[in-house]
């Protein structure tokens, strides 16, 4: 079947929430159906294996699908650029170093990538659990779906962001529920990388939180430009220490943030 004809389907695999976007006949040609399917409430929000065993229920056979993995299920490393590092290989053994100093041996479980974020910039790392990866395309396969791309949702959010923030200084902040992502980018560079727990006060918080990153960082000026990408309503800093904006999502409507993850 030409995959122009397929149904695709977009999903966020969250630990509590499948995030599901489909089009009948092509990404592009219809209207876009869009359900949360929800889960149990997570006891361990690094688990993903309650969102796999739901997938079923939002596949249709034969379609080509995406699937983007919650911050909860990815591990991060911003690794400086080294020029003695050549070859790609040379910068996983770098990345899973990096990550196995922080990490443990887990690490021997992880499939781990590279990207470049700059030309002769830091390059960022992404570990995602083997098993998650082999457990995704079995289940999808055996819908009579294909899996055809697997996405961290940072990937997938700073596309978004990356335009709103420009060649100037900015933290890109990625909200979902109980986890922030914070990028700190300067000159077009990736200069600092978190990624962290929080809770429902996370709009009041945040500010604090900035404020704590940036004295770690030992900034020589702070940033004060703040770029959020959210799946909830959000307003800016209401006491003025930063400069905050909430980044628009790939549609319009009430509930278009609700599916933030899946309108790439």
């Amino acid at each position: 079947m030409s995959r122009s004809l397929r149904s695709e389907v977009r999903i966020g695999l969250c630990p509590s929430q499948l995030i599901v976007a489909r089009r009948r006949g092509g990404w592009r040609r219809a209207a876009v159906e869009k359900e949360v399917i929800a889960l149990p409430e997570p006891q361990n929000m690094t688990n993903w294996q309650p969102a796999v065993a739901a997938l079923p229920e939002a596949l249709a056979q034969g379609a080509a699908v995406t699937v983007v993995l919650s911050n909860h299920f990815v591990r991060y490393a911003l690794l400086p650029w080294n020029p003695s590092l050549t070859q790609d290989d040379e910068w996983l053994a770098f990345a899973r170093h990096r990550l196995a100093l922080v990490h443990g041996n887990a690490t021997d479980e992880w499939v781990i990538r590279c990207a470049e974020t700059s030309p002769r910039g830091p390059r960022l790392a992404c570990a995602v659990d083997r098993a998650l990866l082999a457990v995704l395309d079995e289940r999808i396969g055996a819908t009579g779906a294909t899996l055809i791309s697997v996405q961290p949702y940072l990937m997938a959010a700073f596309n978004h962001i990356r335009h709103a923030i420009g060649n100037g200084p900015g933290w890109a902040v990625i909200q979902e529920p109980g986890r922030l992502t914070l990028a700190l980018i300067q000159d077009g560079v990736w200069t600092a990388l978190r990624s962290r727990r929080s809770d429902e006060r996370w709009r009041n918080t945040l500010p604090d939180i900035l404020e704590r990153e940036s004295a770690v960082l030992a900034l020589e000026e702070a940033c004060k430009r703040v770029f959020v990408y959210t799946q909830e309503p959000f307003e800016t800093d209401a006491d003025g220490r930063f400069a905050m904006s909430a980044v628009p999502v790939a549609e319009s409507g009430p509930d278009a943030r609700r599916f933030a993850m899946v309108l790439g």
